[in-house]
């Protein structure tokens, strides 16, 4: 079998962030609109390559005041780096349908490796509308991938301490990325 083409459909494809907050609750961020791809060999799926590009300029947390904090140089500095990026090339096995794949993230200009803990939950042939014509059906396949990284690594290092030595914002950053991924148009399914 080939190594088959994949493109990220940005309509379904979002990327989320959890931190603790003041020491006792989790906020949320997100980012939809990911562009990406893969390329994938069904018979060698450690050979796969995936690129990713996460707009951080849209980053959402649902608080006006927040998300300007968020893309300030406090946080993100997304005046300088717009766009955060992943590109992973090492890929490991570890069932039928469980895979940690490493590689660089680079996030405010910084670029360090991360591991995602990443599931396949499989793939469908499904109506393609292009200009109000079904152009279908075209494959679809959907992972999510998982990982925990430290917003410091990042250069992301802003905080405030309160009361009793606590701190506003934690070290610890869990980060889920949900991916539906198409088939290029003309590639065999797999």
């Amino acid at each position: 079998m080939a190594t088959t083409k994949w493109f990220f459909e940005p309509g379904h494809t979002g990327a989320e962030f959890r931190a603790r907050h003041m020491m006792v609750t989790n906020v949320r961020g997100q980012l939809k609109n990911v562009q990406g791809s893969m390329e994938v060999d069904p018979e060698r799926p450690e050979k796969a390559r995936i690129e990713a590009t996460v707009d951080a300029t849209q980053v959402y947390t649902g608080q006006p005041q927040r998300d300007g904090h968020l893309r300030s140089a406090d946080f993100f500095d997304v005046e300088n780096h717009p766009t955060w990026t992943f590109s992973g090339s090492r890929v490991h096995q570890a069932s039928a349908s469980e895979f940690e794949v490493t590689g660089d993230l680079t996030v405010r200009g910084v670029t360090r490796p991360v591991t995602f803990d990443v599931v396949y939950l499989g793939q469908w042939d499904t109506p393609w509308w292009e200009d109000g014509k079904d152009m279908g059906p075209r494959r679809r396949a959907g992972f999510t991938a998982k990982a925990r990284v430290n917003r410091h690594d990042f250069g992301v290092s802003w905080n405030d301490v309160v009361d009793r030595g606590g701190v506003v914002v934690s070290d610890l950053i869990d980060v889920v990325v949900d991916v539906e991924a198409v088939l290029e148009a003309g590639e065999p399914p797999p």
